[in-house]
C-alpha cells in the first residue's frame, strides 16, 4: 500500500469521525433547544438519555460561560462550534503533516531542485496554517499576547499588518487575514509556477 493511499484512508476515517461528532453535537444542541422550547419533556426518556452522556462534555463549557458572564444554556451551541472549528483545524493539521511527509519523500528523490520545491511549499503551507489559527483564535478572544498564539502573529504580521493599514476593519469584521490568505495563494502559485 502506498503512503499516499494510507494517508487518504486515515483522512477519510478522521472526516467520518468528525462528521459523527458533528451529528452528535447537533443532537445535543437540538435536544436542549427542544427542552427549552417545551417541545420535549425535560425528564422524559430521550432528554434524560442525551443529558446523561452529554453533561460531562457540557459542564466545562458551562463553567467557562458562567465565568465570562454568558448564558450557560448556550453551551450546546458552543459545543457544536468547538466540534466544527476543532474538526477543521484537525483536518488542516493532518493534511499539513501528511503533505509534509509526502513532500519529503519527493524531495529525497528529486535532488536539490526537489528540496527547494519542498522548502517553498512548506513555507507557504506553514504561513497559511498560521493565518487560519490566527483567525480562529480571534473568534475565541485569544489575543497576540496569548501564549502559543503569539507565534502565529509573529509569522504573519509582516503580511497582515500592511494589508490592514490599506484596508481597515469594517465594523467588527477584519478582512485583512482573509486577503492575506488569498495573497499567499496567488504568490504560491506564481512562484511555484515560475520556478518549477
Amino acid at each position: 500500500m502506498s503512503l499516499a493511499l494510507l494517508f487518504g484512508q486515515i483522512l477519510g476515517g478522521v472526516r467520518t469521525l468528525i462528521g459523527v461528532a458533528f451529528l452528535l453535537g447537533l443532537v445535543v444542541a437540538g435536544t436542549h433547544w427542544f427542552v427549552r422550547e417545551g417541545k420535549l419533556a425535560p425528564f422524559g426518556g430521550w432528554a434524560s438519555f442525551v443529558r446523561r452522556w452529554s453533561d460531562p462534555l457540557l459542564a466545562p463549557i458551562e463553567r467557562r460561560l458562567r465565568a465570562a458572564g454568558g448564558n450557560p444554556q448556550h453551551a450546546p451551541w458552543w459545543l457544536l462550534g468547538i466540534i466544527v472549528v476543532g474538526g477543521l483545524l484537525l483536518l488542516q493539521l493532518l493534511q499539513f503533516v501528511f503533505g509534509m511527509v509526502l513532500q519529503l519523500q519527493v524531495a529525497a528523490r528529486g535532488g536539490p531542485r526537489g528540496v527547494l520545491y519542498v522548502a517553498f511549499d512548506l513555507t507557504f503551507s506553514l504561513l497559511m496554517f498560521a493565518l487560519l489559527i490566527r483567525v480562529f483564535s480571534s473568534w475565541f478572544g485569544l489575543t497576540r499576547y496569548t501564549r502559543g498564539i503569539s507565534l502565529t502573529y509573529r509569522l504573519t504580521d509582516w503580511l497582515v499588518e500592511p494589508i490592514r493599514r490599506m484596508m481597515p476593519p469594517m465594523g467588527m469584521f477584519d478582512f485583512s487575514p482573509l486577503v492575506a490568505y488569498l495573497v499567499l495563494i496567488v504568490l504560491r502559485s506564481l512562484l511555484m509556477g515560475a520556478i518549477f
